[in-house]
């Protein structure tokens, strides 16, 4: 703070310096036009004032709010609990961070409020770009974003409407090897506790998981669709294991889901994987430390939220972008569908 106790500002700086406003402006941002003399003078007048710039003034000038924006339209609970987004935002905070952006995160309730964001940061200038999540069938937001002018990217997809670029993952591919795994491990009835079916890659994985199931000769291949969330998977799999005959394996879209599975499978005496085996789409902490270990899909959430990150940043650098494919997840195969079917597991803790 300066003496009068009021936010100090690039004149302050200016003025102890001695130079222009312009002057202490290039030294900050490091362009060129002042001496190394200068712009380290400068530096160390900034941090002893402890100035940060104002962005509302940076992006009138047009020198950009150095901030990406990310929402969520999806409930508290959900985004809180699912690993998979904490780890995106790590990668994506890898690469701002080095590159000086601050990421701005908000969960609202609707995809009506999600676009809505959008338009009041845009109006506001308070991001310089967006990274769209959870692309849904005959999703507006694509559009909503390209007709506002605002640089966006789609971490998921791609976008069937073409209107942005993406980084996505394979989703068919990812179910094929679950469901030859599971082939190969003697089973013949699979059920497919997935997420929200209007998400283009739940809507993906669904119709993998049926055209390969009709391809290897599944038996029985049947899908139940659930909002995420631990109750619907408690529910859904109460369901299914009351069923006649029932699965003999359960794939479940997220860990939240699959330790609400286990629960019931427990609370049902049955036993894993001798009566029946469980895959879960994220590997995350909680599937190696229940007891058996559960196989998983896993994939370098971490490193997809900084390709992220770093293709947005160079579409904000005036470069084309691309859509971008990652890697096809690895199958982890662990106890919970590895274990002899004649000897029951623990499915407990």
């Amino acid at each position: 703070m300066t003496a009068e106790g009021r936010r100090p500002r690039l004149r302050d700086i200016a003025d102890l310096v001695g130079i222009s406003e312009a002057a202490a402006s290039f030294a900050l941002n490091g362009k060129p036009g002042v001496s190394e003399a200068t712009r380290r003078r400068v530096l160390d007048v900034a941090r002893e004032l402890n100035w940060s710039p104002h962005h509302a003034a940076r992006a009138l000038t047009g020198a950009g709010s150095s901030t990406v924006g990310l929402v969520i339209a999806r409930s508290a609970q959900d985004v809180g609990t699912e690993l998979f987004f904490h780890r995106l935002m790590t990668g994506m905070q890898v690469v701002l961070s080095r590159r000086h952006y601050a990421l701005l995160f908000q969960v609202v309730g609707s995809v009506d409020e999600e676009i809505e964001t959008y338009r009041r940061w845009q109006h506001e200038r308070r991001v310089d770009g967006v990274v769209l999540v959870d692309l849904r069938r005959h999703d507006r937001r694509p559009a909503a974003v390209a007709a506002l002018g605002l640089p966006a990217l789609i971490a998921g997809g791609p976008d069937p409407g073409g209107a942005l670029p993406s980084v996505s993952i394979d989703d068919s591919a990812a179910m094929k090897a679950i469901m030859r795994h599971l082939k190969e491990t003697g089973h013949e009835r699979v059920a497919y506790v997935s997420g929200t079916a209007s998400m283009l890659h739940v809507h993906l994985r669904v119709e993998s998981f049926e055209k390969t199931g009709s391809d290897l000769g599944f038996s029985d291949c049947r899908t139940l669709s659930t909002d995420f969330s631990a109750a619907a998977g408690e529910a859904v799999t109460e369901s299914v294991l009351r069923g006649n005959p029932r699965p003999t394996a359960l794939i479940y879209d997220n860990e939240v889901l699959a330790v609400a599975g286990v629960d019931v499978i427990r609370r049902h005496a049955l036993h894993v994987p001798g009566d029946v085996s469980i895959v879960v789409w994220e590997d995350t902490p909680v599937c190696t430390a229940l007891r058996p270990a559960l196989t998983a899909l896993r994939r370098d959430a971490v490193g997809f939220g900084a390709d992220v990150a770093e293709r947005l940043l160079t579409l904000l650098a005036g470069e084309p972008a691309t859509d971008h494919e990652e890697r096809v997840p690895s199958l982890i195969a662990r106890a919970s569908t590895l274990g002899d079917a004649s000897t029951p597991g623990d499915a407990g803790a």
